[in-house]
């Protein structure tokens, strides 16, 4: 290896392709189950190899020991998985959102593999999860998934202490804000859903000898799907705002 690159550009190099990976391994788009794990994979040690002479300089020394040398690999593995696991938990908005609008259609009998998951899910969150990972492509928002990965350098540098406890409490409020976003998305959905069973089960109570079920149920789906169909347009570009706005905190934006 001397030939090439000393012991000491390998190491920096394997921590740089460390943290990249973890990384990239949970990234929205680019870490889709769907993906090989060897594309993933490739593609991290790629960008390693590119973003090596720029980060690459501010790695510790060797360390002398093997377990110091693992000590710093795990940290950097952490690391990456912290910030691709809130990158990815804020995708759990759209699945929330698309449960709660199958909720209000009586649509969550009607189940669809998720490529995303790897288990079956209501065809309408999966529906918009296809959705986000379409408009993170679209929308140029990948390019700020890169750009905070190389910033998450400067925010955590190398041989600097894990801080968990604001991992821990980033996890804790990415979490509410994916949930309340969710909510706030399937809202026409669910106020339409609301108003409608309202009016339902007065009439039922006005005309118990009416078939309420029979009626009701067509009517529920049809124009329900229709609202979410007319709000589906708004949800995108919420959606993404919320998630730029997200990104551009790691970015300092």
């Amino acid at each position: 290896m001397e030939s090439y690159a000393t012991a000491q550009q390998v190491f920096a190099g394997g921590l740089v392709f460390a943290r990249l990976g973890a990384i990239i391994m949970l990234l929205p788009g680019l870490g889709e189950t769907f993906i090989p794990p060897r594309i993933r994979l490739s593609f991290s040690l790629a960008m390693a190899l590119m973003l090596f002479p720029v980060l690459g300089a501010a790695a510790p020394p060797l360390p002398g020991t093997v377990s110091g040398m693992a000590g710093q690999v795990i940290q950097q593995i952490f690391i990456g998985l912290m910030i691709g696991g809130i990158l990815r938990i804020f995708m759990m908005s759209l699945s929330t959102a698309g449960e709660l609008v199958s909720l209000g259609t009586t649509l969550s009998f009607a189940q669809t593999a998720n490529p995303m998951q790897a288990q079956p899910s209501p065809t309408l969150a999966t529906f918009l999860g296809l959705m986000g990972v379409v408009l993170i492509m679209s929308t140029d928002l990948h390019h700020m998934f890169l750009a905070a990965i190389v910033r998450s350098f400067s925010l955590f540098p190398f041989g600097r202490d894990v801080p968990i406890a604001d991992a821990g409490q980033l996890a804790i409020q990415t979490v509410s804000k994916s949930f309340a976003l969710g909510l706030q998305l399937a809202a026409p959905v669910l106020v339409f859903s609301l108003i409608f069973n309202v009016a339902v089960g007065l009439v039922g109570r006005i005309m118990p000898q009416f078939q309420v079920f029979f009626v009701a149920t067509p009517l529920i789906v049809l124009l329900g799907l229709a609202v979410f169909a007319l709000s589906l347009g708004t949800i995108g570009l919420v959606w993404v705002e919320r998630y730029r706005e997200l990104v551009g905190a790691f970015l300092g934006r």
